[in-house]
């Protein structure tokens, strides 16, 4: 899974707000008109979004393995047919370009997630969202980069413990039932620590934040935003 790198790539040096705003300008391209063209010249920019970050397609992928395992279901189980001729391509398609849609979102918020702080994510969220909300939403989201890949490491040394002592003899609902016990002990214990661990630093709900400021570069990267935002309407 993708954790935050320092880096002194053009994505680095943008403020965290214009990355968040134009993560959400293309979320709404890309889901509000689907056309075929409007996703290839969405794919190019979602490309020049991942050059920026020097982050390949295939690391990401790489590293969001399950989740293109999971969005390839849908396409493969549309293609299935239930008789003769038992394949039908043609059902795919549709599934395949909701999959598309999902996959370059994905690449924009990887790229995000590599070159910004988790600390200038919190200190955005909790600059433009008011009150006890907006901190708690901004702890949360904190907390969440930072756990879950201590999470996943401690699941993948399960299945390597497993796997050491002969457990790929045993049958898959075995090895599942066990990843899910231990894992969930190590969560619960992990979440115990983490708990003492922000009483023993004096864990505050609104912080001081770390300083922010626009740049030329966000000043364009919010204007991309916008145009993206308001596009379904002009090309409607």
């Amino acid at each position: 899974m993708l954790t935050y790198e320092p880096g002194v790539t053009v994505a680095h040096r943008l403020d965290a707000r214009s990355k968040l705003a134009f993560q959400v300008g293309f979320a709404v391209a890309v889901f509000a008109r689907p056309t075929p063209t409007r996703l290839a010249g969405l794919a190019v920019l979602a490309g020049v979004v991942l050059t920026a970050g020097r982050l390949s397609p295939l690391t990401v992928l790489r590293n969001y393995w399950f989740v293109v395992a999971i969005l390839a279901l849908g396409p493969l189980s549309a293609a299935v047919v239930l008789g003769p001729p038992w394949l039908a391509p043609g059902r795919a398609l549709a599934p395949t370009v909701e999959v598309t849609r999902v996959l370059l979102v994905l690449f924009v918020s990887a790229a995000y997630v590599r070159t910004t702080p988790v600390r200038a994510t919190r200190a955005a969220i909790q600059r433009h969202v008011p009150g006890r909300f907006g901190q708690a939403l901004g702890v949360g989201v904190a907390l969440t980069f930072r756990f879950l890949p201590v999470l996943r490491r401690d699941l993948l040394s399960v299945q390597d413990a497993i796997r050491a002592r002969g457990g790929q003899r045993r049958s898959v609902v075995d090895r599942a039932r066990r990843i899910a016990v231990v894992g969930l002990a190590r969560a619960l214990g992990r979440a115990d620590h983490l708990s003492v661990a922000l009483r023993a630093r004096c864990f505050a709900w609104n912080p001081t934040p770390p300083a922010m400021a626009f740049g030329r570069g966000d000043y364009l990267v919010v204007v991309a935003a916008v145009a993206l935002a308001v596009s379904p309407l002009v090309t409607a």
